[in-house]
């Protein structure tokens, strides 16, 4: 059978930067074992299968694939998705804004798309968990061979790396440069033996630029990404990172992140975090996307 998809560039507004996604629009009728190997067929870092809401104030529900793995949550797909189905009519927009809920298997997960000339412009979804903080990460010296860097690359102390998921858990390496952030490549070997079984096997790694801009770098081998251009999931972890370690109890903490620039993919993510009381009560991750391509699929019967 004959299935329409979509490819789009995420957390971009130019074709062929940012992180690229499949989409396919309607994904029933489709095995769990063929949406598998649909998405280890085209390769990309996910490929999202739409099928319709099971609540009714919901707007679809989504199943995201990896060449290796389903996930229960990830960002650049579902911002992708919403830039998607906006522009090809299956979402009907507002004059402004629009907001729908997708359901993931982490839960629903409300994004809200901007829309200027009738056409969606900028998606923002809001972190459907709040910061979850995992247990104590292999040593620095661990961490740098991982990472092919020196231990004195990572930064230690109060800052050093710690692992956070909201819906997928990632470990946050700060580092000291950019410098440092170039040299970076995965020890396949010392990552099976240090990370393979860690509750966060991702590793994110990043480093400030200039008050709230980071650049950053996420791998993921545990999933089958040797390195992601457009990270949303771990955006959203990064700001239950950084927000539990800024001072100020009542505000709204914003970051830019660049990501994917040393793969020659650029991408722009804007994180908010709202924090009251001292504690994180909200996280969201948006940016602009760009629909690329559209094409049929003829996914053979497994049976």
């Amino acid at each position: 059978m004959r299935y329409r998809f979509y490819t789009a560039n995420v957390f971009t507004d130019r074709a062929f930067g940012g992180n690229p996604l499949a989409v396919f629009p309607d994904g029933r009728d489709l095995s769990s074992e063929q949406m598998r190997r649909v998405a280890r067929e085209l390769n990309l870092s996910e490929t999202v299968f739409v099928f319709p809401a099971e609540r009714p104030r919901h707007t679809r529900r989504l199943r995201i694939f990896t060449p290796s793995a389903e996930l229960p949550f990830a960002g650049h797909p579902t911002i992708g998705t919403a830039h998607v189905l906006a522009s090809i009519g299956e979402i009907a927009l507002e004059r402004d804004v629009t907001n729908i809920v997708f359901e993931e298997g982490v839960g629903p997960v409300p994004v809200r798309i901007r829309v200027q000339d009738g056409r969606p412009v900028f998606a923002q979804l809001a972190a459907p968990r709040l910061p979850e903080f995992g247990p104590p990460p292999p040593s620095l010296e661990k961490i740098a061979a991982t990472l092919s860097l020196y231990p004195s690359d990572l930064l230690r102390a109060e800052v050093g790396p710690q692992a956070v998921s909201c819906g997928v858990p990632f470990l946050f390496v700060p580092v000291r440069d950019k410098e440092a952030m170039r040299r970076v490549r995965v020890n396949r070997e010392q990552w099976e033996r240090s990370f393979s079984s860690y509750w966060a096997p991702h590793l994110y790694v990043f480093a400030e630029l200039n008050g709230s801009s980071l650049r950053a770098r996420m791998f993921a081998p545990a999933l089958g990404i040797e390195e992601d251009p457009a990270t949303g999931a771990a955006a959203t972890a990064l700001a239950g990172y950084l927000g539990v370690r800024d001072g100020r109890s009542d505000a709204t903490l914003r970051w830019r992140i660049e990501q994917g620039f040393e793969m020659g993919r650029p991408s722009i993510l804007h994180v908010e975090a709202d924090k009251r009381d001292g504690a994180i009560i909200s996280i969201r991750v948006g940016g602009a996307s760009v629909l690329v391509s559209q094409g049929t699929m003829e996914v053979p019967d497994l049976a």
